[in-house]
């Protein structure tokens, strides 16, 4: 793809939408935009072939490369003959999800429970906090907590059974004694 090249429509909707979305996730538009151009191509690319496609400075690209790298959701990849870094994303919808998941979890769960856990323990020792202050720590701290224990057991479930869950949506709770 080393020549300017028209993206077809639907991969041009889905790389922009893609960059619209990493940006309510908190990922720059670029990085997302890049990984979905990676994640619809049907060969590893450079980083110029990047930057003329999706008509981004090289810079930027090169930038971005490095965060996507650094989220393990794309790889380099050697290529006979070119003695420039090629690149492909994760394909397997399973692993980029893993990743992604993982990744939030270490830049905002992680932080968060470390902060809560604070929080609460100079609460309970501060005589200028109010009852009701410390009881919405705790319930914040509590509640974060039961995430953190839920992602570290579904990270455990084979995908085959994590499918079947998710298929089993609201129903699942037809199992669990106590009403709807």
């Amino acid at each position: 793809m080393t020549e300017t090249a028209k993206l077809p429509g639907s991969v041009e909707r889905f790389v922009l939408h893609w960059g619209e979305m990493g940006g309510f996730w908190g990922v720059n538009r670029s990085v997302a935009q890049i990984h979905a151009f990676l994640l619809t191509a049907d060969r590893p690319l450079t980083a110029e072939d990047i930057a003329t496609a999706l008509e981004m400075a090289r810079s930027n690209v090169s930038n971005s490369l490095k965060e996507l790298l650094n989220w393990n959701l794309i790889r380099r990849v050697p290529i006979r003959g070119d003695r420039r870094d090629h690149f492909e994303a994760e394909t397997d919808v399973w692993e980029v999800a893993s990743r992604i998941a993982a990744g939030r979890k270490a830049k905002e769960i992680d932080p968060a429970l470390e902060t809560l856990r604070q929080c609460v323990a100079e609460a309970e020792n501060d005589p200028n906090v109010h009852p009701v202050a410390l009881k919405r720590l705790r319930e914040m701290l509590e509640f974060t907590e039961t995430i953190d224990r839920w992602y570290s057991q579904i990270t455990t479930v084979a995908r085959p059974k994590l499918m079947a869950l998710l298929k089993l949506g609201a129903r699942i709770a037809t199992l669990i004694p106590g009403g709807r």
